[in-house]
């Protein structure tokens, strides 16, 4: 009796029904757009790490885990090898270029990343090669890169930097593509350390260090050993470090927590807005209709019957609106830029789509509860 009453009721009003329903499918819109450039400017920040071949990375201590303040000497990365658990530990360095384009357009931006051959931090190659020695002119681009510029394997590329007050240029030869690996929000291209070290910007041309200086020290962990008790060894050994494990050290990214706090907080309201749009259109239903819930009870109708009908309206009009909505924003994914940091993550998708099916029953709860209430003599108007 529940399911035709309610399914009745909906066919009958199909119209109001239909036109809340795309309501409800704008605000799954928004919420699917706000959990995928939540994923894609996450993604954007973290890209490299997460994929790094490594279970520690190490810090210099006490610079709260930023990269880009680390200064750990290169010497260091012997004592690390040496540390009982250590299978491998690569230097990794950071600093920014531009990619001067031979075709007039403006000049690309990307992380230039100094990595050691063979070691932990130097990305797999999807074509061509990897490095093979530690100096040298051989680059390694991201398909983000390829994507921007159109450069192939054989390609020679221009890059600027900054030497004291004066742009310096070097040629670098593409040897290998990778799989997309941006680092804060630009792509990124990979050297050989030394190399790194001369073409990275520097308050002074020619001022390089008498011993070599990276910025982290990626570890990868032999097998059977726990990672955090092969990081305690680290730091009791190694002087003047700390270790964490990747998860921790891209969410310590500058701006990482306070970026991806701001839209969950807008995600939260929009949620927050869904449960307080549904509630209010079902209990405005269920005002106009009191009289005829009042003739169904005092014919015998339960109130679980009525509870039921309402509670089945609201999960059938929530779900024809998400579905819709879920759609509509798949297919007008389709059509946005590359360049557009939104990324509908399989999981992100499914917990927001089980989110909003979730909100209308609870949007609903003060419809169910009004519609137990009535008392059939009053809603007839037959009582004082």
């Amino acid at each position: 009796m529940a399911i035709y009453l309610a399914f009745k009721e909906v066919w009958r009003n199909r119209g109001r029904f239909f036109l809340f329903s795309l309501v409800i499918a704008l605000i799954t819109t928004l919420v699917l757009f706000i959990a995928a450039l939540s994923e894609g400017l996450a993604n954007a920040n973290k890209q490299f790490l997460v994929k790094l071949d490594a279970n520690l990375l190490v810090f210099q201590k006490n610079v709260d885990l930023s990269p880009t303040t680390s200064r750990i000497a290169l010497s260091k990365r012997n004592d690390i090898t040496r540390v009982d658990g250590v299978e491998s530990a690569g230097a990794l360095g950071f600093s920014n270029v531009s990619i001067v384009l031979s075709n007039g357009e403006k000049d690309l931006g990307v992380s230039l990343i100094g990595v050691e051959a063979g070691k932990p931090g130097e990305p797999p190659v999807t074509s061509g090669r990897n490095l093979l020695i530690d100096r040298g002119n051989d680059v390694i681009i991201d398909q983000n890169v390829v994507d921007d510029t159109g450069l192939k394997l054989g390609d020679r590329i221009k890059v600027k930097s900054i030497q004291g007050s004066k742009e310096e240029f070097y040629y670098l030869d593409v040897v290998g593509i990778t799989d997309g690996r941006q680092y804060l929000f630009q792509p990124s291209i990979f050297v050989p350390y030394n190399a790194w070290d001369q073409i990275r910007p520097q308050a002074a041309a020619g001022a390089q260090l008498m011993e070599t200086v990276s910025n982290i020290i990626a570890v990868k962990v032999k097998s059977g050993y726990q990672p955090s008790d092969v990081g305690l060894r680290i730091i009791e050994q190694v002087k003047d470090v700390e270790t964490t494990d990747i998860q921790t050290a891209y969410e310590s990214l500058p701006g990482y927590q306070a970026q991806q706090s701001t839209l969950n907080t807008q995600r939260g309201f929009t949620l927050l807005i869904g449960i307080l749009v549904i509630g209010g259109f079902f209990q405005i239903q269920m005002l106009q209709k009191i009289p005829l819930i009042g003739v169904m009870k005092a014919i015998g109708a339960s109130n679980m019957t009525v509870a039921a009908a309402v509670v089945l309206q609201i999960i059938l009009v929530t779900t024809f609106g998400v579905l819709f909505g879920t759609f509509a924003t798949l297919g007008l994914a389709a059509g946005i830029p590359g360049n557009v940091p939104v990324i509908f993550d399989g999981n992100s998708v499914a917990v927001a789509i089980l989110t909003l099916l979730a909100i209308g029953p609870i949007g609903g709860l003060v419809s169910v509860r009004m519609a137990v209430s009535v008392e059939p003599l009053i809603a007839l108007g037959l009582s004082n």
